[in-house]
């Protein structure tokens, strides 16, 4: 894509965001009326319509605008345009949207100062904390077998993950698939994996505990699931950065796909995938915590348990074990990546 188009697109979008946000406070319409098809497509046309004039008119003439700004290839960039100034159009553009997203966001968050301070709601979240505050150990040896349980989960679903996710990246990496029909398995491998990543683990927990049953099964096929798309992408990523020298240089011998790959690809990004997985590994621990919430398996069963009967003691004991292992996997895992630098 050019940069004209990408830097229309981007404005485009801006404006007609901004657009919607002020359709929306000063006309205010009904649940009905945001209900109703036509009304929703009427103004979804408007807006892109208006932001797409905009835009457009802006970027013919002299006017730098946000879109401008950071899409524009470097040779185009004038390091004057980038400097900060209330007078500038693509400051007033940035700043808006900023002010607007903010106040919305304390709008739809329903942000309240006097909820956050009320006397009687503070006083029953002290209760809890005490009893968070004094743990029943009675129940220690069982949470130490959960949390070796949700371990394992954890364990297994980046070590099946690996392999796939490491054949997938290479697939989508923009610079190594630049045929046609590769930018085609390119786009298709990326959209599926960014809607298999934007589901989280805890809604594929759900459903595989209906496919599988409840239990650390269900748990470790959500995660290992999720931990794909995500290795996936975080390899891809690092594949895309890497040097085009040493792939141009294998490509001129003849050499094929695999072999670009294997000699000019893997070297340079093999310490990187290591200490990504390792981060990942540290980010499924914790993770494996939750989806136990939702039959998953693991120490977050036991947790749903005790919280529902409202034995807090009991609650701040699996608390503890379940701080007590994230900091000792993340500690290791810091240690780890530290080391493969």
């Amino acid at each position: 894509m050019s940069y004209s188009f990408k830097r229309t697109v981007f404005d485009s979008v801006i404006f007609a965001y901004l657009a919607l946000i002020a359709l929306v406070v000063f006309l205010s319409p009904s649940e009905e009326q945001m209900l109703n098809m036509n009304y929703n497509f009427a103004l979804a046309f408007v807006l892109v319509g208006v932001g797409c004039v905009v835009s457009i008119l802006l970027n013919k003439s002299s006017k730098i605008t946000l879109g401008q700004i950071i899409f524009a290839p470097s040779h185009k960039k004038d390091p004057s345009q980038t400097e900060a100034g209330f007078t500038k159009l693509w400051c007033w553009q940035l700043w808006m949207t900023l002010l607007v997203t903010i106040l919305v966001g304390i709008n739809q968050t329903k942000f309240s100062f006097y909820e956050l301070t009320d006397p009687d709601g503070f006083a029953g979240a002290m209760r809890l904390f005490k009893g968070l505050a004094s743990p029943n150990f009675g129940i220690f040896p069982l949470a130490v077998l959960k949390i070796i349980e949700t371990i394992f989960i954890a364990f297994m679903a980046t070590i099946l993950a690996i392999p796939l996710a490491f054949i997938l990246s290479f697939f989508c990496a923009k610079n190594i698939m630049t045929s046609r029909y590769g930018f085609m398995l390119y786009a298709f491998l990326r959209t599926v994996l960014n809607v298999t990543r934007s589901v989280e683990a805890l809604i594929w927990a759900i459903i595989f505990s209906v496919w599988v049953g409840i239990g650390p099964f269900a748990g470790m096929l959500a995660l290992c699931l999720h931990s794909v798309a995500s290795l996936a992408k975080q390899y891809s990523e690092i594949t895309e950065a890497v040097n085009e020298g040493p792939i141009e240089g294998i490509r001129s011998t003849g050499a094929g796909f695999l072999q670009t790959i294997w000699f000019a690809i893997v070297p340079q990004v093999i310490l990187p995938y290591v200490a990504f997985t390792i981060y990942r590994w540290d980010i499924n621990v914790r993770m494996a915590t939750i989806i136990g919430l939702v039959g998953g398996g693991g120490i977050g069963t036991m947790l749903i348990k005790y919280q529902g009967q409202a034995l807090w003691p009991e609650v701040g004991c699996i608390i503890v074990v379940i701080a007590a292992v994230v900091w000792l996997m993340d500690t290791a895992s810091a240690y780890l990546r530290e080391a493969l630098k």
